[in-house]
C-alpha cells in the first residue's frame, strides 16, 4: 500500500469514525484482537506441528523418512522463536534525564491531582529532555503481555517557553492518553498499536540483517497498513478527547494560548533559534553562549518575531495530515471552542514554578554540557574550515582572474558560492570556461547554479554539460535543473527535461 492509497483509506475511516464513533472503536478492538487471535494461532499451531512430527519421526520405523521429517520439524523451530520473540519483545526504553520529586514538587503534585481527579494509572516516570515538546509513553517490560512502565517526558525548553497554566494543560492532555472518556479496551487499542508500530518498525529496519527480523517483517508487512489505518483513526480521536480533558481541567482559553503557542514557538526553535546558534561557529571557536541557558531569554525577547499575524496564519491554513495523529491547529482550537488568537508574552516560564529553586540553572547547565559533549567537536571543524577558507579566498582575491590557474578558479568560485553568493562566483566561473582544456564540469555545474538563481534558463544547458561530462555530477545536475523547470515552467518542462539528462533505467 503506497502512501496515497493509505491516506485514503484513513479519510474513508474518519467518515466511518464521525457517523457512529463507538461501532468504529468495536470494530477496531475487534481487529486488534483478531491480530492476537492469529498469533496466538499461529504459535500454537507451529508448536502442535512441531510435536506431531517429532513423535511421528520418532515412532517411524525407516530411518530415511525420520531423518526427514525430523529436519522439517527442526525448521520449524526458528519460526516458533520469531513469533515467541515478538511476544517478548521489548522496546527502548524512552531516554531523558529521571526529575525526582524533590526536584520538581510542584510539578509532581500536579501529577497527582491528575491521578486522583481522573482516576488514571500512575505515572512510574518523570523525565526531563532537550526537546520543545512533552509526552506520554507506556513501556511494556513483558512485551504483548505489558508490565506497562509509564513515563511522563517533558521537555525542558517547553518548560522555559509556556506558562504554568499552559504547562497545566499540556500535562492534563498528555495524562489523559491514559485514562479519561477512553473506554478500557479503547485504551487498550492505543497503547497496542505504539507497541505494534514499534514492533513493526523494529523488524523492517533489521530486516537486511538477520532472516529472523526478515519473516517477521513479512508477515506483518500485509497487515499492517490496514492495521495502522484504523488505529491511527483511532489515534486521533484520542487526541481530540485529551484536549477535551485538557480544557476542563486547566480552561478552555490556556489550553487553545498552549496549542497556539506550542505550534508557533516549536516552530521558530526549529527553524530559527537552532540554525542561529549554528552559525555562530562560523564566527567563533566556542559558543558565544549556550543554547539551554539562553532560551528563555531569546524567547521573550524573539517574541514578535514568532508570535505574529503572518505566522498565525500560515498555522491557521495547514491541514491533517497522515504523518501525524495530532490534528492541525486549526481543527483542534474549533473542537475545544477556543479562539485562534495570539498567545500574550510570557512573564513567569512554568519552570520556574513547577520546579525547586536552583534546578532550573542545574538542568540547563547539564543539557548544555550534553549539547556540547555532542556538538563541540563538529564546531570547531567548522570554525576552522571557515577560517581557513575565507583566509584563502582573500589569498586568491588578491591575484588578478587572468593569472589565476584553472584549478584555482575552480577554488575561488566554490569557496565564494559557499562563503559568499552565486554573483561573487559567477566571474571566476566565467573566466574558467572561456579557458583551453575543457571540458570543465564542475565549473560547468556551478555556473549552471549562478544562472539559474539570477532567473536565466540558460542554466540547464550548464547542469546538462555538466551531467554529460561527469556521471558523478549526473544526480545533482539532473535534481536542481528538474526542480527549477518545475517551478518555473511545470511538471511537462521538467520531465522532459529530466528524460534528456538521466538514462532512462535511472527512476525521476
Amino acid at each position: 500500500m503506497d502512501h496515497e492509497e493509505f491516506e485514503h483509506l484513513v479519510r474513508r475511516l474518519e467518515n466511518d469514525s464521525y457517523a457512529n464513533p463507538e461501532a468504529f472503536r468495536r470494530k477496531v478492538l475487534a481487529i486488534s484482537l483478531a491480530a492476537y487471535v492469529a498469533l496466538f494461532g499461529a504459535l500454537a499451531g507451529l508448536v502442535a506441528l512441531f510435536v506431531t512430527l517429532m513423535q511421528w519421526a520418532v515412532e517411524s520405523q525407516r530411518v530415511f523418512t525420520t531423518i526427514k521429517v525430523g529436519l522439517f520439524g527442526l525448521f520449524l523451530l526458528p519460526l516458533i522463536f520469531v513469533v515467541l520473540r515478538f511476544m517478548f519483545m521489548r522496546l527502548d526504553r524512552p531516554s531523558g534525564r529521571e526529575l525526582e520529586r524533590d526536584e520538581a514538587p510542584k510539578l509532581f503534585d500536579i501529577v497527582d491531582k491528575l491521578h486522583s481527579k481522573l482516576q488514571g494509572p500512575e505515572i512510574h516516570h518523570v523525565l526531563v529532555t532537550d526537546d520543545y515538546n512533552a509526552a506520554i509513553c507506556q513501556h511494556a517490560r513483558y512485551g504483548i503481555f505489558g508490565g506497562y512502565r509509564n513515563y511522563l517526558i517533558v521537555g525542558l525548553p517547553f518548560l522555559l517557553g509556556t506558562t504554568p497554566k499552559e504547562m497545566l494543560s499540556v500535562l492534563a492532555h498528555e495524562y489523559g492518553h491514559l485514562c479519561g472518556d477512553h473506554s478500557k479496551g479503547a485504551a487498550w487499542v492505543y497503547r497496542q498499536r505504539r507497541l505494534l508500530v514499534g514492533f513493526y518498525e523494529h523488524f523492517r529496519d533489521g530486516a537486511e540483517d538477520n532472516v529472523v527480523s526478515a519473516a517477521m517483517a513479512g508477515m506483518l508487512k500485509r497487515f499492517f497498513p490496514y492495521y495502522s489505518a484504523y488505529t491511527f483513526v483511532l489515534a486521533r480521536q484520542f487526541e481530540y478527547e485529551a484536549d477535551q480533558i485538557a480544557s476542563e481541567m486547566a480552561g478552555h482559553t490556556a489550553t487553545g494560548q498552549g496549542l497556539v503557542r506550542s505550534h508557533l514557538l516549536g516552530d521558530w526553535v526549529g527553524r530559527t533559534f537552532w540554525p542561529r546558534m549554528y552559525e555562530n561557529a562560523d564566527r567563533a571557536e566556542r559558543p558565544p553562549f549556550m543554547p539551554y541557558a539562553s532560551m528563555r531569554m531569546a524567547f521573550k525577547a524573539n517574541y514578535d518575531e514568532w508570535a505574529n499575524q503572518k505566522a498565525m496564519d500560515a498555522a491557521w491554513a495547514e491541514s491533517s495530515d497522515v504523518d501525524d495523529t495530532h490534528p492541525c491547529l486549526r481543527e483542534r482550537l474549533d473542537a475545544i471552542g477556543a479562539p485562534p488568537g495570539l498567545p500574550p508574552p510570557v512573564e513567569t516560564p512554568a519552570a520556574d514554578v513547577m520546579l525547586a529553586a536552583g534546578v532550573g540553572k542545574k538542568l540547563e547547565s547539564e543539557l548544555d554540557k550534553q549539547w556540547w559533549d555532542a556538538n563541540g567537536r563538529s564546531w570547531r571543524e567548522r570554525y576552522r574550515h571557515v577560517t581557513l577558507s575565507q583566509s584563502r579566498i582573500r589569498e586568491l582575491d588578491a591575484q588578478p582572474l587572468p593569472q589565476l590557474s584553472v584549478q584555482h578558479l575552480q577554488e575561488l568560485a566554490s569557496l565564494k558560492l559557499e562563503f559568499e553568493n552565486a554573483a561573487a562566483a559567477k566571474p571566476a566561473l566565467q573566466e574558467q570556461l572561456k579557458r583551453s582544456g575543457g571540458p570543465f564540469p564542475k565549473a560547468s555545474l556551478m555556473y549552471g547554479q549562478v544562472l539559474l538563481a539570477e532567473g536565466d534558463r540558460k542554466g540547464v544547458d550548464f547542469l546538462r554539460d555538466a551531467a554529460l561530462n561527469d556521471p558523478r555530477l549526473l544526480n545533482e545536475a539532473a535534481e536542481r535543473g528538474y526542480h527549477y523547470l518545475l517551478s518555473k515552467e511545470g511538471e511537462d518542462s521538467a520531465n522532459l527535461w529530466w528524460s534528456s539528462v538521466v538514462p532512462e533505467e535511472m527512476p525521476a
